[in-house]
């Protein structure tokens, strides 16, 4: 009997979780471990941080979808890996700590065949002197209850509006952040809500962002061929600016927040203070404070980790300037290639490289979006090395036998613009590949027959429709398999 520990029950850990129950023979044992006792389904955060929907629409409880489908449910953080075993048993281990009652704080030792990482990240507010809604000055969308203060200050600042003019910022907190698209959600969601309440007028809202143009969006930004004549999606994007009267702050690096006031660096070189009366800052990610050990005990989390925290996959991770990476640095199978039995998927991978070109101030502060690494791609990774697994498990395959490189696959992104089933509208967007293949497309690093971008009313009942699909799927109800990643 095998046993495979998967480490996280986000998109990338539940998608792989349900997948290696169902190919799996029943003697055979698959375990989830994650910190708390919900799934969230993280995209519809956002309307719950404009008060379209409640924190109950976008969690659900993990332990009966589990027992349901016989996949053993640990509630409990990881944060070491032995992928050696240690001294007392040669069975390779992860350590965790347990979140539940009865058992919270107690450590353990889970013995594991195969172990795939998919903890997702550290959401690190601490990157940013007064960054984030528990210990600094602004709010956030990452998790529901964040989404739920987050529509509840909306809700104050909406009254307030009625009498005096109030500046919203939205955008991202750190040079080096990701989820640009979340901020840009968010932005056009609020705007959308103060034009329905009628106090649009008294609001300036300011976008701030550290993509050097907008419609970066972490990877690069796209082009797109629209009846016969070639655009951008900067150009594409700023037309949503410009009719909802969004003022745009890009190649920005906050560097603190006070009470009040925003702190950011540009590329030019400028130092600037931005006044604000409602700010929703996303924070950078950071891998988990994972460790690694070999049998005896020694650290060995540089070899297993990079230094951000995420795992090493069958990346190339060379150090190179940005103009000589390729698509082929990306990895494939995500597997480690120092512990074949050791996996990671979706953000708890360690990228190679970043796909928007990073870019500093004078001063020498980063202005460089991370890659992004979540939604379609993230649960297409869970699958694939989920029948990898599998297959190594069945079959006695010595090699991953499914692969997913995001220099290949396409994805396609619904960023909502307002929710609203009459007055609603969102971006959708599809780019193949997620990561630029100039090889291939030597012109524009992308198919452009499969990389487009409309905006409008569709959009929103797709983004909506997606939201009941996507719950329904991880829920595994009966189809569910049909329903794509």
């Amino acid at each position: 009997m095998a046993r495979v520990v998967v480490l996280g029950a986000g998109v990338s850990g539940h998608t792989a979780a349900l997948y290696l129950r169902k190919l799996l023979p029943s003697e055979h044992e698959v375990v989830v471990v994650n910190p708390k006792p919900t799934y969230n389904w993280i995209p519809s955060n956002i309307w719950v941080g404009v008060g379209k929907m409640e924190h109950k629409d976008v969690v659900f409880e993990l332990a009966p979808i589990y027992k349901k489908e016989g996949i053993t449910f640990v509630q409990a953080k990881a944060f070491a890996l032995w992928p050696e075993g240690d001294e007392d048993d040669a069975r390779p281990a992860v350590e965790v700590e347990h979140t539940s009652a009865g058992r919270d704080g107690e450590h353990e030792k889970l013995r594991y065949d195969y172990v795939v990482n998919a903890t997702g990240p550290k959401l690190n507010f601490g990157a940013t002197p007064g960054l984030g809604p528990d210990a600094g000055n602004t709010l956030s969308v990452c998790t529901p209850d964040h989404a739920t203060e987050a529509a509840a200050r909306l809700a104050e600042l909406t009254t307030l509006l009625r009498t005096k003019k109030q500046t919203v910022v939205i955008g991202v907190g750190h040079g080096t952040c990701t989820c640009e698209g979340a901020a840009f959600e968010y932005t056009f969601n609020v705007e959308h809500e103060l034009r329905e309440a009628g106090v649009r007028q008294n609001a300036e809202i300011v976008y701030l962002t550290n993509e050097n143009e907008l419609g970066d969006f972490g990877v690069g930004g796209m082009q797109f061929e629209q009846n016969g004549y070639r655009t951008t999606s900067e150009l594409w994007t700023e037309s949503l600016f410009r009719e909802r009267g969004v003022k745009a702050i890009t190649g920005a690096a906050v560097t603190s927040i006070d009470p009040g006031v925003i702190h950011y660096d540009q590329l030019d070189g400028s130092h600037n203070d931005l006044e604000f009366d409602f700010a929703m800052l996303l924070p950078p990610f950071k891998g988990n404070d994972w460790k690694a050990f070999d049998r005896a005990g020694e650290d060995i989390t540089g070899t297993v980790f990079a230094p951000s925290g995420f795992l090493k996959v069958d990346a190339d991770y060379t150090p190179k300037p940005y103009e000589e990476w390729t698509a082929k640095d990306w990895p494939r199978t995500y597997q480690n290639p120092t512990y074949r039995n050791v996996f990671a998927v979706g953000i708890a991978f360690a990228p190679p490289h970043q796909i928007s070109r990073p870019r500093a101030t004078p001063d020498g502060v980063a202005v460089a979006p991370s890659p992004p690494r979540t939604g379609m791609p993230s649960g297409t990774m869970g699958k694939v090395v989920a029948k990898s697994i599998a297959d190594m498990i069945v079959t006695g395959a010595p090699a991953p036998t499914h692969s997913a490189s995001m220099s290949e696959m396409a994805a396609a992104c619904v960023a909502s613009a307002g929710h609203g089933f009459r007055s609603g509208t969102a971006a959708a967007m599809t780019m193949s590949p997620v990561v630029p293949d100039w090889e291939r497309y030597p012109e524009t690093g992308r198919d452009l027959k499969a990389t487009k971008g409309e905006i409008g009313l569709s959009g929103h009942w797709v983004k909506r429709m997606l939201h009941t699909l996507f719950i329904y799927k991880a829920k595994a109800r009966p189809g569910w398999t049909w329903i794509p990643e």
